[in-house]
């Protein structure tokens, strides 16, 4: 088989929905004959509308992009002491963590969602710990209920991390209404994208209003400062790429489905490889499309990662290694394997396989042959 490139980006698995150039110049027009490029202009204040409507959520705050928003949650929320969290993640979600000053205290995770495992949570306690910071992995919802109920039993904060969760519902509705707040990113590399973005979900109108204040540098008006914020606002230009977009999601989610329905497929019953199982969202978003590879496959995960990258095709091991496993993370206690024993695992196992809208039928199935390796 040759080497075509059938998947382009060398770092994500996952590439933007782009729409036309002609559709996004009439946009970028009434950018410039407003004068208003930033600091909540009409794009801004759109886009908050639309994604609440959208998401069905109620209050949203736009942010520049989602590690912005999550080191702001935590400000929002005044958490202090230790945060416990999931080693299982993207690096952000620790990082927050510590530019808050905060310790992160990472529990393992629950090997079929492979979210924060709730039986875990509770023995992770101290007298220092102040919230909890759950992310739905992959898109696939943490069991709220439970996290909450512990939370609630301990007068703990949740703040979850929903970079994955753009859409994602249960028979309640968003998955976004759970916790004290919901942050999502708006990366390009995300199911929705501003090119570079992200917001915070809130749950009343007086949260929002401290978050848009922190996000502007802690200005309320002109001459009053009420807090140490940051520059986190989002841009005309990103609001407007993001409306355009909005227009796209329902093809966009789609074609995602139906990627996930092709791969589910074609891989059914080739021996040590195992299908992550589907989301127990009632609306999910196939945002990633995670795979392990187990001992009796052929060859090892990494011999496999490499023989697609070998064909053009650029999977990640996603996540791997865990953030418990970075230099500024693994002197922690909670950081030690014995502690992460599912996690481990996991990080050593995955692979996350190219999932996206362009991405054609013939580059699917050409990605399951390379995978089909004794057949």
């Amino acid at each position: 088989m040759g080497k075509d490139n059938i998947s382009a980006s060398p770092i994500f698995v996952t590439q933007p929905y782009l729409p036309s150039l002609s559709e996004f110049v009439p946009y970028l027009e009434k950018i410039w004959h407003s004068h208003v490029l930033t600091n909540g202009g009409p794009m801004h204040q759109q886009l908050e509308r639309a994604l609440g409507e959208y998401l069905g959520v109620e209050h949203i705050a736009l942010f520049n992009n989602g590690t912005v928003a999550l080191l702001t949650a935590l400000q929002a929320l005044r958490i202090s002491g230790e945060v416990i969290t999931t080693p299982y993640s993207f690096v952000a979600t620790a990082h927050s963590l510590l530019w808050n000053g905060l310790k992160p205290v990472f529990v393992d995770i629950d090997p079929v969602t492979l979210n924060m495992d709730p039986a875990k949570i509770e023995a992770a306690i101290t007298p220092q710990t102040t919230a909890i910071m759950p992310v739905h992995c992959y898109g696939t919802p943490c069991d709220v209920d439970a996290i909450q109920k512990i939370a609630d039993i301990y007068n703990l904060k949740v703040i979850y991390d929903a970079a994955h969760a753009f859409g994602v519902c249960r028979d309640d509705g968003s998955i976004l209404r759970h916790g004290d707040l919901s942050v999502l990113s708006f990366h390009a590399t995300k199911v929705f994208n501003t090119f570079e973005g992200g917001a915070i979900v809130c749950p009343d109108v007086k949260t929002k209003q401290r978050i848009d204040q922190l996000k502007n540098f802690g200005f309320v008006d002109e001459v009053t400062v009420v807090a140490p914020g940051i520059n986190g606002k989002m841009s005309e230009i990103n609001a407007a790429f993001g409306l355009l977009q909005l227009q796209h999601m329902d093809k966009v989610m789609a074609r995602r489905r139906d990627i996930d329905a092709r791969y589910r497929q074609g891989l059914k019953g080739i021996q040590g490889l195992q299908v992550v199982d589907e989301s127990s969202a009632t609306t999910a978003n196939y945002s990633y499309f995670p795979i392990l590879i187990n001992g009796d496959y052929p060859i090892s995960r990494d011999a496999l990662y490499q023989c697609l990258k070998d064909h053009g095709v650029f999977a990640r091991r996603y996540f791997y290694p865990l953030i418990s496993e970075f230099p500024m993370y693994r002197g922690l206690p909670s950081a030690k394997p014995s502690n992460l024993p599912v996690a481990t695992d996991i990080a050593n196992k995955v692979l996350c396989l190219p999932i996206y809208p362009a991405l054609s039928d013939l580059d699917v199935e050409r990605v399951i042959d390379l995978l089909n390796v004794s057949g």
